[in-house]
Order: structure tokens, then sequence, then C-alpha cells
């Protein structure tokens, strides 16, 4: 029979689901006998059945997600607080509380001040509020990256870079079920250029842990440090199928690339980046590029543009939107169907372009014949000679028959 403090406990959890006010749950101190299991963490979800709580079961190697009714996961956490976990902590709007168990069966419980001042919104849709794709709460790779605090709380100073990050999942995640793989159960993401890998580990958690799919996530970066950071933060995880691994951008070997991903790679950089998804066949290529420097200093000023482009700046400018509209036309000419938007706000940073490629199913020889003939003329009117993207797809003897029309 469970004593005071435990039912205690769980008069709490049962008040807190109740009322609206539970924020999240965290067994730690696993004493039982699943190999490798080291946690569960619990947070509310709404899903097309209704509202479930969300069991993450994070384990040395790999993490199992289950979703429950309050009524099934109380019983579930009844089974294995006290049983196989030693510790337990409920967070609530209203307070937060620890039960702690001794070897011997004895129990502590300990009531604080709410770390979180509500509970978190868990609804989509009119007049509700929206869920994040990625939550920071429990979330092994956000803290060990100092995008969180040991709390689960985003820092101050990475509120920016959390909010990036579910921006750009919630793209991906849009462009993945428009895309030939919306059906598919495994694919492979390649991310060039992946830095210190916050978007990296985001695409996987999210495809993996809420998107259903088994997907295999390789980072490519050219700094080993990171690479070596990255892989370690992949094991502390869990993500038995993420890795990272030195390379350039021109010189990695793709393979085979469902979805490519390449953000703010520098100049010409983004052109090798997209001839890589396109000769991997990847069925989603988003690149967000910077530093366009290959056209300016080929532009010719059109008679009827000479005095809008004799200022440096504004010939700058021009330069970004032509070398972003041809790279556009040509994976429209490769057969893909593009969108070229905004992905951040600019007081975020100028470097906010993104261009999101899906792989169209049939009918895209139409829209190939427009998109040449607009991307030509674009080059004429411009006297562009040469563009890094157009003569790496000519130099491939499978590809090149779509530019030689």
């Amino acid at each position: 029979m469970a004593d005071a403090n435990t039912e205690e406990f769980f008069d709490a959890l049962g008040a807190s689901l109740a009322g609206g006010s539970f924020v999240r749950l965290t067994l730690a101190k696993y004493k039982g006998s699943a190999e490798g299991l080291k946690n569960v963490y619990v947070r509310p979800v709404t899903l097309k059945k209704g509202e479930r709580l969300s069991f993450l079961y994070r384990h040395a190697t790999r993490d199992e997600v289950k979703n429950l009714t309050a009524e099934e996961a109380v019983r579930a956490l009844r089974g294995m607080l006290g049983p196989e976990f030693l510790s337990g902590h409920l967070f609530t709007s209203g307070e937060d509380l620890r039960l702690e168990f001794s070897r011997k069966g004895e129990t502590r419980l300990a009531r604080h001040a709410p770390t979180f001042a509500e509970a978190p919104p868990t609804h989509e849709g009119h007049g509700r509020k929206k869920r994040r794709a990625i939550e920071a709460a429990g979330s092994v790779y956000l803290r060990e990256l100092g995008v969180t605090n040991e709390r689960g709380e985003v820092r101050p100073a990475m509120g920016d870079k959390f909010r990036q990050i579910n921006r750009f999942v919630e793209i991906l995640s849009g462009l993945h079920a428009s895309s030939p793989l919306a059906k598919a159960g495994e694919l492979s993401v390649v991310d060039v250029g992946s830095g210190k890998g916050y978007l990296t580990f985001a695409v996987y958690d999210y495809l993996n842990n809420n998107a259903g799919v088994r997907a295999d996530v390789t980072g490519v970066e050219a700094r080993p440090r990171l690479v070596e950071l990255c892989n370690e933060v992949a094991r502390r995880s869990g993500f038995e199928r993420l890795r990272f691994k030195t390379g350039l951008v021109e010189d990695v070997e793709v393979g085979r690339a469902d979805v490519l991903i390449a953000l703010h790679a520098c100049d010409t950089a983004t052109d090798d980046a997209i001839y890589k998804g396109v000769a991997a066949g990847a069925s989603v290529i988003v690149t967000a590029p910077c530093c366009h420097k290959e056209l300016r200093p080929q532009m010719g000023a059109p008679a009827a543009l000479r005095g809008l482009l004799r200022h440096g700046i504004i010939l700058e400018r021009e330069a970004e939107g032509l070398t972003d509209s041809l790279r556009a036309l040509l994976l429209e000419t490769a057969g893909y169907a593009v969108k070229v938007f905004e992905f951040v706000s600019t007081e975020h940073t100028r470097k906010n372009t993104m261009i999101a490629a899906t792989l169209r199913a049939s009918g895209a020889d139409r829209e190939r014949g427009r998109a040449l003939r607009e991307y030509r003329e674009l080059k004429e009117f411009y006297r562009i000679r040469d563009q890094r993207l157009e003569r790496l797809l000519c130099e491939n003897t499978s590809l090149a028959a779509l530019l030689t029309e």
C-alpha cells in the first residue's frame, strides 16, 4: 500500500491534469531491469485522437515514445515510481513536487515554488495556443548545446535561436508532407555545413520522435572540433542514427539523400550543395544562401536600370536577388517545385532568404521548359556569363540534358 507522501504526490498529479496546470513530469534514478534506460519524461500533447500524455523513455542509445490517456498515464506512473525509479519530479504551474525513495523504500516529499509560470501550449488551430515542434523540457541535446539550462528552460540569450530551430522544423515538416517522402517509413537526411548542429539535432528529433519516421541523419562540417562535439552530444542523447563527419560542401560524397539541407553555405557553396542534392535525387532540398559574390562583378546594368544600379548597395541587393532567382529557376528546370521566402525575421539576421524545393511527382515537363526559358532570359538581360550551379549540372552527364534543349 502506498504511503502518505506517495498518495499526496499522485493527488497533486491528478489535480494538475484535471485542472490544466500540469507542465511535465520526470522520472530519474532508475533501478529496474531494462537495459540502458535512464529517464522517463512526460509531457502533454494533442493528437488526432485527443489529449494524451507523451512518455519519452530515454535509453543510453535510443529513445522510445508512448502516448497514453491520463488514466493510463497515472496507472503507468504508479507502477514505475518507487518500484523502478527512485525519484519523481512533478512540474505544475502552481508548484513543483519532488518525491524521493530510499533504497529501503522510505519516502520524502518536497514542495517548491513553480519552475514554470504556466502550463505549456499543446493545441493548434483557431483560438488555441500553438504547440512547438521541438520542446525544450527534457531535451538532452538542447541542454548540451547550451540552448537550455539544467531545468530545461530556454536561456534568455538563446530565445531567438530556439525560435529559429522550431521555425525550421515547421518548414521542413510541411515540405516533407508535400513531397514524395510523405508516406515513407524510412529516409536519409544530409545537412552540409551543419556547424554546431542545432538544426541537425532538431531535424533528427522531430523525424524520429515526433513524425514517426526512421531517419538516418548525417551532418557534414569542416571544423573537426565541432564534429567531435556533435558526435559526443548525439551519443549522450541516445540518437543512434545521427552522425557527424568532417568535410567541405564541394568535396563531400552525399550518396543517397532523400533530404538535403544547406543553411548559410557561403557564396557558391550553396550552388555546390544544391547540385549535390539534385545529383543524389533528393526529394527535398532546403538552402538559406549567404555571401552572394559570384554574379555582382559580371552584372552589366541594362539601359533601363542604369540609374538604379549605379549605387553599390542597391547593386549588391540586386545581385543577391538575381543569384537566388537563377538558382530557383535551375531547380525548377531539374523538376522541382520551388518556394523562395523569408525564413526568419530580419531583426534576427539578414541571412533570412530560404530556397525550398520539393521534387515533382509528375507533370514537370511544361514547368521545366518555362523555367529554362526564364533562366536564359535573365542571364541575357543582366549579361551573366557564368553561373556555378549551371556549370555543375552541365558537367554531370546524366543532368546536362536538362539545360541543352
